[in-house]
Order: C-alpha cells, then sequence, then structure tokens
C-alpha cells in the first residue's frame, strides 16, 4: 500500500524552516549585495542581480542543503582587479564577460571530473589572498570615506592619492561613514552579549538610509547610489556578454574560477562539517559552473558559495536546498519593490561597512597558526600575501597555486633511501647511505637497498642519482633493491629503474628488485621493463617474510666473482630494524 501524497498545507508546513531561513539570509544578502558590489567597481544593482537567479539555480544543482550562491567580498575584490585593468570597457560588460568565462572553466572542470584539484590549493594559499584582500578592500574605500576622487590600483599609488586629496574630503560622508563603522561595531557586540543574531550589516544600512533621508543630507552633498548608477526596479535585465572580451578575460576568468571553487568547496564542507550532510563535490561544482553561467545573462558578476549567508542560513534552521532558492525569489521580490528605498542608501555607509568587513578578513589567529606550523605554510602565505598586494590580482592567484604545488611537489617526492647492513647480533639493520658503519658490516660485492615512499616522476630522479652514485663504489657487482614500501610507481619511475639495469649490465654488473606486488609486476610488464631488466632480476612478493630477499641474496651471490663470509650477509636474519632502533613490519 503506497503512503498517501501530502497535501499543499503540509508542502507548505515543510518549507516554513526554509522559509524563515531566507529571510534571515535576505537581511544579510541584501547590504552584502550592494557592498560588494562597490568593492568590484561595479553598479551596486549587479551584487542584487548576482543573488537573484544565480542563487536560485545554484540551489538547484548543487548537493549542499545550505549553501547559498552569491558574490563575495575576496572574488569581488578580483572581479575589481579586472575592472580596473579594463577601465575604457563598460564594468557592466566587464563583469557579465568574466562570469561566462567563470562558468566555462568551472563547467569544463566539471565535465573532467576535476574536483579533487581545489585540494592542491593549501589553506595558507588561500588566507594570504584573503588577508591581503582584507587590506585592499578597506584601503579601496578611502575615496568613499572621505567622498573623494583619486588614483586606484596598486598600494603605493592609491594611498599617496587619497592623502593628496584628503584637502578635499567632504566632511559630512566622513563622519557618516565613521558613525556607521561605529555603529556596527556596537551592534556586533550586543548581539554577542543577548547570544543573538541581529542583521546587524541591514539595521546599520537602514539606519543610514532614514537618517540620510529624514535631515536632507543628499541636498549637502552626501553621494547615493542612484548619484552613481540607480538600481532598476524589476526583474534582472537579460545581458549578453561579449566572447571577445571574455576571451580577453579568460587569464583573470581562470583565477576567478579557481577563487570561487575553492571558496565554495571550503564552504560546503565547512556547513557539512555541522550539519553531517555528505556532499557530491562534482556536483557543487556543478552548481557552481551553472550559477555564474546564468550571472552571466542576467546582469550578474561571478558568485561563490558565501560562508556567511551559508552559515547563517545553515543556523536559522534550513532543512533543504528550497532554503536557497527562496532566498533568490526573495530578492527578487525586493528588486521589485524596494529599489527606489535601496537607491537613497548612502556610499559612505556602504564604505564604513565595509572596513568591518575588511577586518574580518584578517584573521590573526589563524595567521599565527599557520605562520608556526611549518616553514613551507608560512612562506605559501607570505608570498601569496605579498603578491595580493603588489601584482595583479589574478597573478597573485596563481603566484600562490604555483608555491602551492612546488611545497606539495617537495613533500611527495621524499623518497628515503636507505642501506641494508649487518649489525653487531647478525640482523639487518638499515642505515642512510653515507652514515658510517662503525661496528656494522656490509658486503663489499652486493648492496642491499631499502626505499620508502613516493617513487614517481618526481624523485625517480634522486633513485637514479643514488644508484648511479653507488654503482661507481668499487668492488659493487649486485644492487638489490627492495621496493615493496615504494608508492605510486609510474612509467618515469619504471624506466628510471630499467635504464638503472641495462647500464649496470654493461657495466657486467646486475640489478635485482625485490618486493614486485602483484601491480607493480603488471606495470612492468606492460611498459615492456621485464624484458629489459630480466624476468630472473625481478623477485616477487611472497607469503613468507622476506623470502624474496632471501630468494634475491641467493641469486646474488651466483653472481658475484668473489664473496667474503666475514660480512654476515649470508647468514644474516631477515628483519629490518631502522637506524634509531625501531621495528618496521616484516614483509618484502
Amino acid at each position: 500500500m503506497t503512503e498517501p501524497k501530502p497535501s499543499l498545507g503540509q508542502r507548505a508546513r515543510a518549507l516554513l524552516p526554509d522559509l524563515s531561513a531566507a529571510t534571515a539570509t535576505l537581511f544579510l544578502g541584501v547590504p552584502q549585495g550592494l557592498a560588494y558590489a562597490t568593492i568590484a567597481g561595479l553598479p551596486p544593482a549587479m551584487g542584487l542581480f548576482a543573488s537573484t537567479l544565480p542563487t536560485i539555480v545554484g540551489s538547484l544543482f548543487r548537493s549542499s542543503k545550505h549553501v547559498v550562491v552569491g558574490p563575495t567580498n575576496a572574488l569581488s575584490l578580483l572581479v575589481g582587479g579586472a575592472v580596473i585593468a579594463l577601465s575604457d570597457h563598460d564594468p557592466m560588460q566587464v563583469g557579465i564577460a568574466l562570469a561566462l568565462g567563470v562558468a566555462v572553466f568551472q563547467l569544463v572542470a566539471t565535465a573532467l571530473r576535476l574536483s579533487a584539484v581545489v585540494d592542491y590549493i593549501s589553506s595558507p594559499t588561500v588566507l594570504g589572498y584573503i588577508t591581503g584582500a582584507g587590506l585592499l578592500i578597506g584601503l579601496g574605500q578611502l575615496h568613499n570615506l572621505t567622498a573623494t576622487t583619486g588614483p586606484k590600483g596598486k598600494l603605493w599609488v592609491a594611498i599617496p592619492g587619497w592623502i593628496e586629496a584628503l584637502p578635499r574630503a567632504h566632511m559630512p560622508s566622513l563622519i557618516f561613514a565613521g558613525a556607521t563603522l561605529v555603529a556596527a561595531v556596537v551592534l556586533r557586540m550586543l548581539s554577542r552579549r543577548i547570544d543573538r543574531k541581529l542583521p546587524v550589516a541591514l539595521l546599520v544600512m537602514l539606519a543610514g538610509t532614514a537618517i540620510s533621508w529624514g535631515f536632507g543630507l543628499e541636498a549637502r552633498g552626501l553621494v547615493v547610489i542612484a548619484d552613481l548608477a540607480p538600481i532598476p526596479a524589476g526583474f534582472p535585465p537579460l545581458t549578453l556578454p561579449s566572447l571577445e572580451l571574455t576571451v580577453q578575460l579568460a587569464p583573470a576568468a581562470l583565477a576567478c574560477a579557481m577563487l570561487s571553487l575553492v571558496e565554495s568547496n571550503a564552504v560546503a564542507r565547512s556547513v557539512a562539517a555541522r550539519s553531517g550532510q555528505r556532499l557530491d563535490t562534482n556536483r557543487e561544482f556543478l552548481g557552481q559552473g551553472l550559477a555564474n553561467l546564468t550571472a552571466a545573462f542576467f546582469a550578474g558578476y561571478p558568485v561563490s558559495g558565501s560562508l556567511t549567508r551559508s552559515a547563517l542560513n545553515e543556523q536559522s534552521g534550513a532543512q533543504s536546498r528550497a532554503s536557497g532558492v527562496l532566498t533568490g525569489l526573495l530578492m527578487i521580490v525586493v528588486l521589485m519593490a524596494a529599489a527606489p528605498v535601496l537607491d537613497r542608501t548612502p556610499i559612505a555607509s556602504l564604505a564604513g561597512l565595509l572596513l568591518v568587513v575588511a577586518w574580518d578578513l584578517v584573521d590573526i589567529p589563524q595567521i599565527r597558526r599557520t605562520m608556526k606550523a611549518s616553514r613551507g605554510d608560512a612562506i605559501a602565505f607570505v608570498v601569496t600575501l605579498l603578491a595580493t598586494w603588489t601584482l595583479d590580482l589574478d597573478k597573485a592567484i596563481y603566484l600562490g597555486v604555483v608555491s602551492s604545488v612546488v611545497l606539495f611537489l617537495r613533500k611527495a617526492r621524499l623518497l628515503t633511501i636507505r642501506e641494508l647492513v649487518v649489525n653487531e647480533d647478525g640482523v639487518l639493520q638499515e642505515i642512510a647511505l653515507d652514515a658510517p658503519l662503525g661496528k656494522l658490516r656490509r658486503c663489499s660485492a652486493i648492496r642491499l637497498i631499502h626505499i620508502e615512499g613516493a617513487l614517481f616522476f618526481g624523485s625517480a630522479g634522486e633513485l637514479r642519482r643514488a644508484i648511479e652514485e653507488l654503482a661507481t663504489t668499487p668492488g659493487v657487482q649486485v644492487i638489490i633493491i627492495r621496493i615493496k614500501r615504494a608508492s605510486g610507481l609510474d612509467m618515469t619511475a619504471v624506466e628510471t629503474l630499467a635504464t638503472l639495469a641495462e647500464a649496470m649490465r654493461e657495466r657486467k654488473q646486475r640489478l635485482l628488485l625485490v618486493g614486485m606486488t602483484v601491480p607493480t609486476m603488471e606495470l612492468f610488464a606492460r611498459s615492456g621493463a621485464v624484458a629489459r631488466i630480466g624476468e630472473d632480476a625481478l623477485f616477487p612478493t611472497q607469503k613468507r617474510w622476506f623470502a624474496a630477499l632471501e630468494a634475491a641474496k641467493q641469486k646474488a651471490f651466483t653472481l658475484v666473482d668473489h664473496h667474503s663470509e666475514d660480512c654476515g650477509l649470508d647468514h644474516a636474519r631477515p628483519f629490518v630494524i631502522t637506524g634509531d632502533g625501531d621495528g618496521v613490519t616484516q614483509d618484502d
């Protein structure tokens, strides 16, 4: 017997928690949309447009129940860099062309299932960019604080330009921005004290609008949104991005796409960790790409998962992705009904709010932890931070990503190469290749090498140099390499081992490989390395501990011209211990 379908009333009641969460998110989204578009150097209305249909589409197609898509501060700053670089173009056209480029890159990443790529962009790199963005956002509002004009761009250009313009500062704007900043800080402190989430940004923005209108401050020179770019009432307009401009903006779009995916992925994981939801990372990519595609054709600009709005959405009791859809629908209602009110919002009020946003981006405790964690993390953070202040922002993103990849490769190529020698108890022991023997013994004709770690194209050269140096040692005739604990073997590593074997054979020496697992043997067979090395030189793993190593030793004894039993290798017990005395698992 099938269960009866829920009635319309039951469905409506089920949506009430999502509607409540959407309303709370809207109260944050309106001031953020206006403020973030200001950061991007775009008409403020584009921040609201980017919070309508893109938010709806993003929620419909991604897997997270709580992530709310829309403009973000760090991404807006990156967009702003592109707007400044193409100052001879219409900012709106730059914004929608960027959104189209971002969508293309993200949808291609989805099709190629490249969701794991974002894991290679380290958190210190993202922290460096976000921290740098905080300073740039704050400095970018200096002219709005004083209602002056001046050069934009690099710090060493913008700051002197603002200082030079200070004598022309509009005091009412400066006082208004300062009052907004103080009010926002006080309300946030009150919100924490009463342990209740207050829509601080919305309250401050509406209060500023009311004061400006009530006291007629516009007539006294206070600049409002309508003076710069009035917000059109109604549904977001249909737009057509320029393909030529989209191609021209491809480098910036790629940087935006990477930052957007990193932001969204981090936000989705953070919220899912609290809610216990399982995520489909590829669907997250799909939703993000489609949201940006929608932004390109409906007067938006590049969007991402918003940490603040997503966290508020989850904390406000959202139960499904319908909350994000409802947030977008409510924003459309705001555009249709409240555009004239939003037009009266003072720019100085938004500047005061953005100073709070800028301060929030500088996470001092996290910076301290990063600087103390490791030298590599500290370098990645500092390099990206300085690049954000000195380079074009898209290049800063690329430099940060490159530093992450370089640090990853340095760690990934850490290959441990040790020699097995005989200690005083007649047991095989690991020592460094250049370690003094002391009372330890080794066979001058047969050398045993044990390797652990990632053996791939990045570390194959390290192994080649070590074996070539060992092979030139006088008296060495056979080198046995135990490779079972080597991971990630690829074609470069196999080719390196085969080349070493051929070179040693030409010098009347032999290379024997021990601990060949089934997948490793299959890889060697497919690559033709078995024929080059010699099947008799490959010793697969066996059920009995160190049986393969023992077989390789016996093979080596038959290959050498002379062998002194004084070295102890004949009767060395097959138990490998590290140089500091810690045991390792006994296997081939």
